[in-house]
């Protein structure tokens, strides 16, 4: 091996080490707590300044954690559409949103940190947009939203918009919510992440389907 290439493995080795220790983190202390220097001594670096080196700023770190695990989801993802064709049950696209992100989950092993990861990005009001960029925008993601919005075609725009924000919240919290419970190593409430996929399935198609109530314009300001 050439030193170019060893200095780039080397590299690559403690980009992978730094990534593992900030979603730790993140997941458990959230990411205004941490700092760079309690990530870099978490990755076994000893110069402090190792995070802004590799990925600059926080955002950064962040969105490199995100790309990492959006890539391997959204993969799982495309096996789902290409199984489900042009399918009109929303149960179908209500799956390809929920399981692919349970079955990433589940491959992550006990303990894992990147639901809880998520769910503090989700609530951070300028960080949230790394995970709506990355993960919310790529093509399999994309197509699961257009599918499910064809067998939704009586269901107000308005309202399918304020059901899909409700159900974003639902599928981060429920898997961060999973998650915390295992790596606590108490009971979860479902046996498997299958099964709570399942479970998200079930409660996200009610909702999709549920009546929509009389009301008064939406687009008048709240009183």
């Amino acid at each position: 091996m050439s030193v170019k290439a060893a200095r780039s493995e080397r590299a690559a080795e403690t980009r992978e080490a730094i990534m593992a220790a900030a979603e730790r983190l993140f997941a458990e202390h959230g990411l205004a707590a941490v700092s760079n220097r309690q990530i870099s001594e978490a990755a076994g670096q000893g110069n402090n300044t190792a995070v802004g080196y590799h990925f600059g700023a926080k955002a950064e770190l962040v969105r490199a954690i995100v790309r990492k695990h959006a890539e391997s989801t959204e993969r799982l993802r495309q096996r789902m559409l290409d199984e489900i064709g042009d399918s009109d049950d929303v149960r179908d696209w209500v799956g390809c949103l929920v399981r692919p992100a349970s079955e990433h989950l589940a491959v992550l092993g006990t303990p894992s940190w990147y639901a809880r990861f998520a769910a503090q990005v989700m609530t951070d009001p300028v960080l949230r947009v790394i995970i709506e960029d990355e993960a919310l925008t790529r093509e399999p993601m994309q197509q699961t939203l257009e599918g499910l919005g064809r067998c939704l075609p009586e269901l107000p725009a308005h309202v399918r918009a304020e059901r899909a924000e409700m159900m974003r919240h639902l599928i981060v919290h429920t898997h961060a919510e999973r998650e915390r419970v295992l790596a606590a190593g108490t009971t979860p409430l479902q046996p498997s992440w299958e099964h709570t996929a399942t479970a998200l399935t079930d409660a996200l198609v009610g909702l999709l389907l549920a009546p929509v109530s009389p009301r008064d314009n939406p687009k008048e300001t709240p009183r």
